[in-house]
């Protein structure tokens, strides 16, 4: 299967996304974002939509959207004015419907966005694959410079403000690298689903190891092992390779849940 370009191509992403998820996700699950990343990744559907109407890169727009609202919900529950989790709605909800009114404004345009909304992956383009590749990195290289404070402030933010830790510029961060996650995942997965990636494999790790390093590299693991076998289920059984990952990732979660359980009973 993997004689052609595409399958190639494809392959790169899902691997891209597998592990990168797997790895932010660690810190999602850690300080309980997983509503956050289902905000952010829908916010970047207005982006898409603007970036399909105005012919520009709709990863590039979508990429922007997600950013924006991420700062924008760091800035609002700062300010303490309103909760983080309403934040995330209004902006989500928001951004949202920016996108299907753009999409409803134009006709065709819906069946554009369908495949940023479930992913397709078999359609990456090699320019989109090398975006993705720099935005896989940046991801990488960002969580590698800021791991320590940003574990220290994770695991007990108070002390690590006490110690002169940036804890609101680090959450900042993790808000910008969720939205950067959340364009890799956009071609993979696709809007509805890349949530799944940064929730389920790190979720999983978490239930067989309490150290933070095994968490991580099985995390990885599993994002990796979970989207490469979506590809494969797609290409053999005919169904969407996103959800193949995301369901493949569903299943050792159970199968993980159900282990760890009767261990414990």
């Amino acid at each position: 299967m993997f004689e052609f370009a595409f399958m190639q191509r494809a392959l790169g992403a899902a691997l891209l996304i597998g592990l990168v998820g797997g790895v932010l996700g660690f810190f999602v699950v850690l300080r309980r974002l997983a509503f956050l990343g289902v905000g952010i990744s829908h916010a970047a559907l207005g982006g898409v939509a603007i970036g399909v109407l105005l012919g520009v890169s709709p990863l590039v727009c979508g990429g922007a959207a997600g950013l924006a609202v991420a700062l924008l919900v760091a800035r609002s529950s700062q300010s303490g004015l309103i909760a983080e989790d309403t934040a995330i709605g209004v902006f989500f909800s928001g951004t949202l419907a920016l996108g299907i009114a753009l999409a409803s404004a134009r006709p065709g345009a819906q069946q554009d966005l369908f495949g940023y909304l479930f992913g397709n992956v078999l359609a990456i383009a090699p320019a989109e694959l090398a975006l993705l590749a720099l935005l896989a990195l940046g991801v990488l290289a960002a969580l590698a410079f800021c791991f320590e404070p940003l574990l220290f402030a994770s695991f007990d933010p108070e002390i690590a403000d006490a110690y002169g830790v940036p804890v609101a510029g680090l959450h900042a961060l993790l808000l910008a690298l969720i939205a950067a996650t959340a364009v890799i995942g956009m071609r993979v997965v696709g809007v509805l689903l890349v949530e799944a990636m940064l929730v389920i494999p790190a979720a999983t790790a978490a239930l067989w190891s309490l150290h933070y390093r095994s968490q991580l590299g099985l995390a990885a693991a599993l994002g990796v092992a979970s989207t490469a076998g979506g590809l494969v289920l797609g290409y053999h059984f005919d169904v969407a390779p996103g959800a193949g990952a995301v369901l493949l990732a569903c299943a050792a979660f159970a199968l993980s849940f159900a282990v760890r359980g009767r261990r414990r009973a």
